[in-house]
């Protein structure tokens, strides 16, 4: 069972979410309706939240997003990438308990949305979060260059991800958490694949050497994949995620029980104000 909000904290969610919002139907059961938002044009749009846009001013943010064609959806790291004509993006952090869909009808909205979108066919697309936490924010470009690679990309390989953390000091989990490094991975998923590579979470990246990092990458890889199809199933209709306990975690949240392994007891230090769980048996410093 995961712990509760886990599917805010990483990858796995956004990447569902993003891919779900053109088809709904397509890795989830529906009825044969697809609802594509691709080359549909934002007739009206309201930001309810003002302080989700951040800096940017709500009623500015509203005022460019009017008549704006969408060209597609993409992802970047936990970014959801709404991709607008006229070179403008909508960028969107669900954060932790954020969630963005599409309904048949804008005028059937949810109260609390935070933000709506009446689309040029009567469609609404809306973004609730009930923690408000989550950000919406407009872009010439996606405003992103800083960061790493995809981990499911094909610019993730092993050899790159061995020579990008070649000679570092950086403690392992910290490497894995910063997005200049890698795109998108969080700390569950960070902590599962130190487990799966036997590399304590304090130990230096760029002291584990090469053997151990290619085996982080390949389990960085494989958790990332079983956690995104994991999350497509738990993506119950749209706007609604559900708890996706089939999705089983060796380390994180299970302090003081035993290892699936060598039966230790888990452990939990904090590591840039963050819970890390490891193994102190498996995973020696």
């Amino acid at each position: 069972m995961l712990p509760n909000g886990w599917m805010r904290l990483d990858i796995a969610s956004v990447a569902a979410a993003s891919a779900l919002l053109d088809r709904y139907g397509t890795a989830v059961r529906a009825k044969p309706m697809a609802l594509v938002v691709s080359a549909a044009t934002l007739a009206d749009a309201h930001i309810e939240r003002l302080r989700i846009t951040e800096r940017q001013n709500p009623r500015e943010v509203e005022a460019r997003l009017r008549g704006r064609v969408i060209e597609r959806i993409d992802r970047r790291g936990k970014n959801i990438l709404i991709i607008l004509s006229g070179g403008l993006t909508m960028r969107v952090h669900l954060r932790m308990t954020g969630n963005l869909y599409v309904i048949s009808d804008w005028r059937l909205r949810e109260a609390r949305s935070n933000a709506w979108f009446a689309l040029d066919d009567g469609r609404g697309r809306l973004f609730e979060d009930t923690r408000g936490l989550g950000t919406l924010t407009i872009h010439e470009g996606t405003g992103l260059e800083g960061l790493g690679p995809e981990p499911l990309s094909r610019q993730f390989t092993a050899e790159a991800f061995v020579h990008s953390a070649a000679g570092l000091r950086q403690p392992a989990k910290l490497f894995l958490l910063d997005q200049r490094r890698i795109a998108g991975l969080g700390n569950i998923y960070a902590a599962e694949a130190l487990f799966a590579a036997r590399i304590h979470p304090r130990a230096a990246i760029g002291a584990a050497g090469r053997p151990k990092l290619k085996a982080l990458h390949a389990a960085i890889v494989r958790i990332l994949r079983e956690a995104v199809k994991s999350a497509c199933k738990a993506y119950s209709r749209p706007g609604g995620f559900q708890e996706a306990a089939e999705f089983p975690l060796a380390v994180y949240g299970r302090e003081g029980e035993n290892c699936i392994r060598c039966e230790a007891a888990i452990r939990r230090i904090t590591q840039g104000g963050r819970s890390t769980y490891y193994c102190p048996k498996c995973q020696r410093s």
